[in-house]
């Protein structure tokens, strides 16, 4: 059996333009259904999994997966007509009702949400295939909860989904075990946590549904107890685990819920006015910064501690885009609640793709057995005839060819101790957020100011930003607090925890300022070259440790072709670029040294 599962709603932008055409850019992604993807399931497991934006070049996008289809076709070497299954993540027709309220919400159901518009993209671009036999529509928080469960390997497990919104739910616990996943509480998209933290990054002058993680990486710098108490004012614990948030009762016209102008009118009322997006970041946004979390914090705790009391579970399996805070997943692992933790590695709306699709799949095979996923290396791949066909043409670069891995390794090993930073562009991409070590920048971190050259000159970001350690597996218990048994967990980049104290100073580039980072473990039998890039470094250092960031600058997605490898290398000015066993320099002008 052949499922393609997608993510995704088309139109939400485009309808947004035209009902506020007045909106400015940046709130047009106050909306539903960005990070469009497209998965591939079959009896073989996992063919094939990409976002969207990897092949457009626009970073989150929402418009419809037609490239991330077409990939996932290709990689299998299969034919529209044999998809057995194309599931939705998305499931509105079921909630039709909730539309009805006035003239913009039904408009919204019929431009952005009937299931119906799904099936006039599919014959748009895929014609002649009886697509309404095929499709099959998958709720959302459902396939979030598939997406993590069915790869965890865990037999029975609570499951927690928080995002923005799903169609009308912000927050579902369910329990899974072989048989079947059953929901045993919700919470209303009106009363969403993800939305809150959105709409408090909207506040600190980043953009809603992208910089989020930016809010994340500021916070260590501010003081939590500053606002801790006036932010949890506007969120209502209950004793059953539950919240409610009634400050988006403040959003009252259609134009405030669109915007969120009401709420922000009350955090400006609150915590001062609004910051601009190019103005400097003062110590009074850092313990905003600060509060936000710990606030999200402390109501992932609550709910947790009263779902384990409920469901007696051990085993806890998260996914929706508050799964993606790192932080959050790091204090939850430290508490001890639960004996085994799995986090989708694609948790936010890309990886809804692919567990509408494994849904499907389980309805359709209800014996297949939980398997536990290593990494998400499902995207695109170049072989080194591929390579060698573009490398003719290019001339603003010269290259190498290493014939032997662990000598390219030791090269560029040496090239890292040396300061340099190396673009890293290998085997299959990552699916989900995270440069795994397939699409990766790496440096040496050791080096002082290596964060401030990659945030500065590289990336072109805030120098706020902290950058992720990449260590061996089996040595990671020794640089960072993470238990031997446990290493296997932090393989996504999922995890903040604390450098070992009497580590820190030598690793500052990717010790963040309370002492801590997101560790990325790797495994030889997962990665075995990036694996064996960093045991030379090791080797030659002492510390089996890179500097390891994604392959793009600001704006940009990570990249996907070997020719934005060589674009992106040179506009972000790196040292060198390996693609495969190819080593890339840029070709040095008249007058250079």
């Amino acid at each position: 059996m052949k499922i393609i599962g997608i993510s995704g709603l088309h139109n939400s932008v485009l309808f947004k333009k035209r009902r506020f055409p007045s909106l400015p850019p940046q709130e047009h992604r106050i909306a539903q259904g960005f990070d469009s993807a497209a998965a591939l399931v079959s009896s073989r497991g996992i063919e094939a999994a990409a976002a969207e934006e990897r092949f457009v070049r626009e970073k989150g996008t929402n418009t419809f997966p037609v490239n991330a289809i077409r990939y996932c076709l290709e990689s299998a070497r299969l034919k529209p007509q044999n998809v057995d299954y194309l599931a939705h993540g998305f499931s509105y027709e079921p909630v039709k009702s909730s539309f009805e309220r006035n003239d913009l919400t039904r408009a919204q159901y019929e431009e952005i949400y009937a299931p119906g518009l799904q099936l006039q993209y599919l014959e748009t671009h895929f014609p002649s295939i009886e697509w309404a036999k095929k499709f099959v529509s998958v709720p959302h928080h459902i396939a979030h909860a598939a997406s993590t469960f069915y790869l965890s390997g865990f037999d029975e497990a609570l499951i927690l989904i928080s995002d923005g919104m799903g169609e009308i739910h912000s927050m579902t616990a369910l329990v899974g075990n072989k048989s079947k996943m059953e929901i045993i509480k919700q919470v209303p998209a009106f009363h969403s946590l993800g939305l809150f933290y959105g709409v408090l990054t909207l506040y600190l002058g980043f953009s809603f549904g992208l910089d989020e993680y930016k809010v994340m990486g500021l916070a260590p710098y501010g003081d939590s107890r500053r606002y801790f108490s006036r932010m949890m004012d506007f969120i209502h614990l209950k004793d059953d685990g539950t919240y409610a948030i009634p400050l988006f009762g403040h959003n009252v016209s259609d134009e405030d819920k669109e915007t969120l102008q009401g709420v922000l009118r009350v955090l400006a009322e609150t915590f001062g006015p609004l910051r601009s997006p190019e103005s400097e970041i003062t110590q009074h946004q850092m313990d905003i910064a600060a509060g936000l979390q710990a606030v999200l914090q402390s109501c992932q705790l609550h709910l947790l501690r009263c779902l384990k009391r409920e469901t007696g579970q051990t085993s806890l399996c998260m996914a929706g885009g508050v799964a993606l805070n790192c932080t959050v997943n790091g204090v939850i692992k430290r508490s001890r609640l639960f004996k085994n933790m799995f986090i989708q590695p694609a948790a936010g709306d890309d990886g809804s793709a692919l567990g509408a699709a494994l849904y499907i799949q389980r309805l359709n095979e209800p014996e297949r057995a939980p398997a536990k996923m290593t990494l998400p290396l499902w995207g695109p791949e170049y072989d080194d005839n591929t390579l060698e066909r573009m490398l003719v043409h290019q001339t603003e670069v010269s290259h190498v060819y290493i014939q032997g891995f662990q000598e390219l390794a030791q090269h560029i090993a040496q090239r890292l101790v040396e300061g340099q930073i190396i673009a890293w562009f290998q085997g299959r991409m990552e699916f989900g957020p995270r440069a795994l070590g397939n699409r990766s920048i790496l440096a040496d971190p050791r080096a002082s100011d290596m964060r401030d050259r990659i945030n500065a000159m590289v990336k072109k970001r805030e120098n706020f930003r902290p950058f992720a350690p990449a260590v061996l597996a089996e040595a990671a218990s020794e640089y960072f607090a993470i238990e031997k048994r446990d290493s296997d967990s932090y393989a996504h980049m999922l995890y903040v925890t604390h450098v070992r104290p009497q580590y820190r100073s030598q690793l500052p580039a990717i010790t963040h300022i309370d002492g801590s980072a997101r560790v990325q473990t790797v495994d030889r039998d997962h990665n075995r070259r990036f694996w064996t890039l960093i045991e030379a470094f090791g080797k030659l250092t002492g510390l089996p440790i890179v500097l390891n960031t994604s392959f793009n600058v600001r704006g940009q997605p990570i990249v996907c072709t070997p020719q934005e490898a060589i674009d992106t290398f040179l506009l972000a000015n790196l040292d060198a670029l390996v693609l495969g066993n190819h080593v890339l320099v840029r070709k040095k002008r008249l007058g250079q040294p």
